[in-house]
């Protein structure tokens, strides 16, 4: 089983990109629930936004950090693009939370529900993923499933698009829920993202 090497202030980096995979698996998280019950909770919307603003943070940390340290257990380009990534997550989450109160959507559609469920599975999939960043070798399997859940999330968009345009809806209730699916699928491109540097990482360290 492969391991990285040692090096000054790894246990912060790892530590800290465990940290912004479990506040993704929240804010995530929370949204699901948010949509699900959409607009009976509406106040998860603040508490989604809370964490937005402590991905912000940890990011910031983790940026901090990669600058400060002169030797780094993984190469600068990976932890700055799983960084990035993982706050892309958080940000699009919690802009999807935000355009359900802006646009004051009545209730969620179905196709709405299902994509929200399959960004939070890749929120989950990512978080359990970065606490096995140290050893390489589990990682395989969580990449193949978050490409599955990319692919997944596509098709609910597609019918969703199809559905909007064939039902004679309002053309503004169409640009609102265009918009919601978008930054779902944004979200959801963005755990991809992860995938994608950790598997380049696994074949680096292989």
């Amino acid at each position: 089983m492969p391991v990285l090497g040692s090096a000054p202030n790894k246990r912060t980096f790892f530590s800290l990109l465990q940290e912004a995979g479990e506040n993704a698996e929240s804010a995530t998280g929370k949204l699901d629930r948010l949509m699900r019950t959409w607009p009976d909770e509406h106040e998860l919307r603040a508490e989604v936004k809370e964490l937005e603003e402590e991905g912000d943070r940890i990011t910031h940390d983790i940026l901090h950090q990669l600058h400060a340290t002169k030797f780094t257990p993984l190469d600068r380009e990976d932890i700055h693009a799983l960084a990035v990534a993982l706050d892309d997550v958080v940000d699009y989450t919690e802009e999807a939370a935000d355009v359900l109160g802006l646009y004051k959507i009545e209730a969620p559609m179905e196709q709405a529900v299902e994509l929200t469920g399959v960004l939070r599975d890749a929120g989950r999939e990512l978080a359990t993923a970065l606490h096995k960043l140290e050893t390489t070798s589990e990682l395989g399997s969580h990449v193949l499933e978050l490409d599955r859940l990319e692919d997944e999330g596509d098709r609910i968009s597609r019918q969703a698009l199809v559905s909007l345009f064939a039902g004679g809806i309002d053309p503004m209730v169409v640009i609102r829920w265009k918009d919601v699916f978008e930054r779902l699928e944004q979200g959801i491109d963005a755990c991809e993202r992860v995938a994608h540097v950790l598997e380049g990482i696994v074949v680096k360290h292989s």
